[in-house]
């Protein structure tokens, strides 16, 4: 790490690329990409960086476009509205490496087809971007992420020397459809991208948006040319590391199994009530409650917040905000004339939305699905019982 803020400060003290080091002849740039995780949400896409080596100068720096500083102020204030500023920093390339090799995560390094002026401006330009006034940018999960910026770096210095060919891709997948294929063995972290983020998920994916995965950056440089000497940009590919595969383990607690447990704990409370015509007050207070706020989360997420992904979101559906109110109006001794033609409205709602379920403009988790039957079940309950008053 001492070697890497040494060549950071040095650069930091020059007034001019000129003055900077030059690589030598036997210099080069790669793409690094490092395989996905299980073991947390951000860690299930997988990374990716550029790697710079020179052996005659002892210079071996992998630069991360994937890094954020608590120290910034109103970190957590800004995160929560969408006002994500990561940054690019260099580290040792070696403890990149061993750190995925050791948590078993797939490294491969696609080593660049680049004349020597190319290289020493791709590498002016990453020494020019890590200084602290140039380092940070706005993160978007899916256009402005640590995979984007090895396609945008490559492609900003280079300009149209660089020709991503598309055509290999075959799918016609939607931005959701691309999440969705690294969180299988996440089901719960998928089901909170699901129910947070909007129609603009369901947008189709051009060839060019694919690249927000490091997966598809490495596919893409593989499928690149370098027009200015009319060869692959790749020039050689090293598989570092690549582990066994292995499948995930069960758990009892997926999503279907536990909603799946409220479904048939709902239906029979909701059996028993209509058998001894009272409702359970104390469950519907804490299931309306529960989904208004949610709904009031989403809502903020949409209509506060910079999450551009969050916005037109089907699940208000369902998650209506004003479940809240109703919950509250529920504990009144003397109830609101509304509170009967409500529950009315919310299950002829939740009926037509699971009609429609595989129709709607968005792609609502199927998990959720549950979850909107005891909504069903628990609005036609309370109206019935309104209604016999």
């Amino acid at each position: 790490m001492r070697k890497i803020l040494v060549f950071t400060l040095l650069f930091w003290y020059h007034s001019s690329f000129s003055q900077a080091v030059s690589l030598k002849e036997n210099g080069r740039i790669s793409i690094i990409t490092m395989g996905p995780s299980q073991e947390e949400l951000y860690s299930a896409f997988g990374h990716s960086g550029i790697r710079v080596y020179d052996s005659l100068q002892n210079i071996d720096i992998f630069f991360n476009y994937g890094v954020f500083n608590f120290n910034q102020p109103h970190f957590y204030l800004n995160f929560a509205k969408g006002n994500l500023n990561y940054m690019v920093d260099a580290y040792e390339y070696a403890d990149y490496r061993a750190y995925y090799i050791e948590h078993h995560r797939f490294l491969h390094e696609q080593i660049l087809n680049l004349t020597s002026l190319q290289k020493q401006q791709i590498f002016d330009y990453l020494a020019w971007n890590i200084q602290p006034q140039n380092q940070y940018y706005r993160y978007d999960y899916f256009y402005n992420n640590c995979a984007t910026k090895m396609r945008d770096v490559i492609k900003s210095v280079l300009k149209n020397d660089v020709a991503f060919d598309s055509t290999y891709i075959k799918t016609n997948y939607t931005i959701r459809n691309l999440t969705d294929l690294y969180l299988n063995q996440q089901p719960w972290g998928d089901l909170g991208i699901d129910i947070c983020l909007g129609l603009p998920m369901d947008k189709k994916a051009s060839p060019y948006e694919y690249m927000f995965l490091p997966d598809y950056i490495e596919s893409s440089f593989d499928h690149a040319t370098n027009t200015s000497i009319n060869k692959p940009l790749v020039k050689e590919k090293i598989i570092v590391y690549q582990p066994a595969p292995k499948n995930g383990p069960f758990h009892w607690y997926h999503p279907w199994i536990v909603f799946g447990i409220f479904l048939g704990f709902a239906s029979f409370t909701t059996w028993r009530d209509w058998k001894r015509k009272k409702i359970s007050t104390w469950f519907d207070v804490t299931l309306f409650l529960t989904i208004g706020l949610i709904g009031t989360l989403l809502l903020l997420l949409w209509t506060t917040t910079d999450h551009k992904a969050a916005a037109n979101n089907f699940n208000l559906l369902w998650a209506l905000p004003t479940h809240a109110v109703a919950a509250i109006a529920l504990i009144l001794k003397h109830k609101p004339a509304w509170l009967r033609k409500y529950f009315l409205v919310t299950t002829i709602l939740n009926a037509l939305l699971l009609a429609s379920w595989y129709f709607l403009p968005q792609a609502l988790n199927v998990f959720l699905m549950p979850v909107v039957g005891v909504i069903l079940l628990r609005a036609l309950l309370i109206y019935s019982h309104e209604l016999a008053k």
